[in-house]
């Protein structure tokens, strides 16, 4: 199996004159591995190189500042993640990766973050890098706009109404994440790795990776297939989220990373996690539930789903109550 590359030019809002033939693919790409590449999706290289940039400064910062800001001082898991700090597969050694979190700018007296629910609120933000705050909100909304276009794809290839999804993106939770890689250790045994295997927990991932590769992405058959990274593209995979809305129509893949560029330089990767409102409703849509069958998957808010699979990642647990 290939990834396969999808061009989203004259798709790019709804109605487009491509925009059926790029449901299509999405939904030929969707019942195979989750993943593929984006092109023609409208953001510009600048923002995107800008943003890469800002990883680099933010993530070579003096250890004590680091530590200041660690993630685990934030209500809402924002800030610096230590290298190991987190173990993707629970069957290989601790993740050799470090990195920041951030998320989207809601206003102190949005009800989600007086709610202190997980993602919104609360960023952490070192004194030292003060363009960081407004370059990532410039860099998430770019990411938030293309999230609910692919949403509306996705609500096409499956049949329904183009703004099917819409409702469901009025305040949706999202991260943005700068990942740092290491060298792959020469000595590493089968159980290392940056990222172990791992689906992602919520609908779509965007993400931007540098020209160092390592990404591998697992196929129905239990192979794993380079994500060899394509200029001017993203790779973009369906979340845990997808399969619980399609009745496992569509499919969120494993996938892992590991450095082994003979460089020996640091990868460099930014995923744009793409989750919808706290309270949307994940349960199969219709058409995708055989007659006289029961769904595949018991409904629950994303919100519940989400703070399941930080509990279950971090050993942390994420409000998850009603205002």
């Amino acid at each position: 199996m290939s990834i396969p590359l999808i061009d989203l030019r004259d798709a790019q809002a709804p109605g487009g004159a491509r925009s059926a033939d790029v449901a299509a693919q999405m939904r030929a790409a969707a019942m195979a591995s989750g993943f593929f590449y984006l092109r023609g999706h409208g953001v510009p290289q600048t923002l995107i190189d800008q943003q890469f940039a800002l990883a680099d400064r933010l993530l070579t910062l003096p250890a004590a500042t680091r530590a200041a800001l660690d993630m685990r001082h934030s209500p809402t898991m924002r800030g610096f993640e230590n290298l190991g700090a987190q173990t993707l597969d629970a069957n290989a050694r601790p993740d050799l990766k470090e990195s920041f979190y951030c998320g989207m700018a809601y206003p102190a007296d949005h009800p989600y973050v007086v709610a202190g629910y997980q993602t919104y609120g609360h960023n952490q933000w070192p004194a030292e890098l003060p363009e960081a705050p407004a370059q990532c909100e410039a860099y998430i909304q770019a990411m938030l706009a293309l999230s609910r276009r692919l949403m509306q794809l996705l609500a096409l290839s499956l049949a329904l109404p183009e703004d099917w999804f819409d409702a469901t993106s009025e305040s949706p939770m999202v991260t943005l994440r700068m990942i740092r890689y290491p060298a792959h250790p020469a000595d590493a045994d089968e159980r290392t790795f940056g990222a172990g295997a791992h689906t992602d927990w919520g609908a779509i991932t965007i993400l931007a990776q540098d020209g160092l590769g390592g990404l591998e992405v697992q196929t129905p058959e239990g192979d794993w297939v380079a994500a060899t990274p394509q200029e001017g593209c993203f790779v973009v995979n369906l979340g845990d989220m997808i399969p619980r809305w399609t009745n496992g129509l569509y499919h969120s893949n494993p996938h892992r990373v590991r450095n082994l560029h003979a460089s020996g330089a640091p990868r460099f990767s930014i995923p744009f996690f793409y989750e919808p409102d706290y309270f949307a409703r994940i349960e199969a849509v219709p058409g995708t539930v055989p007659p006289g069958e029961a769904p595949r998957y018991e409904a629950c808010t994303a919100g519940e789903h989400l703070q399941q699979m930080y509990r279950q990642s971090y050993g942390l647990d994420a409000k998850a109550t009603a205002p």
